[in-house]
């Protein structure tokens, strides 16, 4: 962690409105990102997104650093919180395509060739390790790093690594036999 976000961290801890607001501000976009890509509808990926950072409110005093970034734990209150909404609700996961940046920019034909694609893969997504999913997630839909993922996991870099090469199989191996 920063020494900035050592200090943001410290400044929420002594109740601070526009230290929680930074915090929101920078980590917003990821955290939703990530939820999107894990719950069925917008409304779900929103009211999930508002709770993770009403945890951070409550929680904060709890939060010590040990080596891991705060976005980190961002992730780890996100995935508790996705874990129950999906064992509420017995839900499965589905990616999202967003109808209006489609209908912008490629042919109609194409729209329903990717969500076809999208669909698939998330259905695939659901075989996977919920480590694996994490993984796939982090790596290439945030676009992070192995040594940003391992960070955030609290796993070595190695083990991203290998969890990234299982799950990569696992969904070629899905979607290899999926289209037979």
């Amino acid at each position: 962690m920063s020494v900035d976000e050592a200090s943001l961290v410290q400044r929420a801890k002594q109740a601070d409105p526009a230290a929680f607001a930074e915090i929101y501000d920078r980590h917003q976009p990821a955290i939703y990102r990530y939820i999107l890509y894990r719950v069925t509808d917008t409304a779900a990926a929103e009211d999930l997104t508002g709770e993770v950072f009403v945890r951070v409110v409550t929680k904060i005093d709890r939060f010590t650093y040990r080596g891991r970034p705060l976005l980190a734990w961002l992730y780890t209150i996100a995935r508790n919180l996705i874990a129950d909404y999906h064992r509420s609700a017995d839900r499965t996961v589905e990616l999202v395509l967003d109808e209006q940046v489609v209908a912008d920019t490629i042919h109609p034909e194409s729209a329903a060739e990717l969500g076809l694609t999208q669909e698939r893969l998330a259905s695939a997504l659901t075989h996977l390790t919920e480590e694996q999913r994490q993984v796939v997630i982090l790596k290439f839909i945030e676009g992070y790093d192995n040594k940003a993922v391992a960070q955030m996991l609290g796993k070595p870099v190695g083990a991203v690594k290998s969890l990234q090469h299982r799950a990569l199989a696992s969904l070629r191996r899905i979607l290899t036999r999926d289209e037979g």
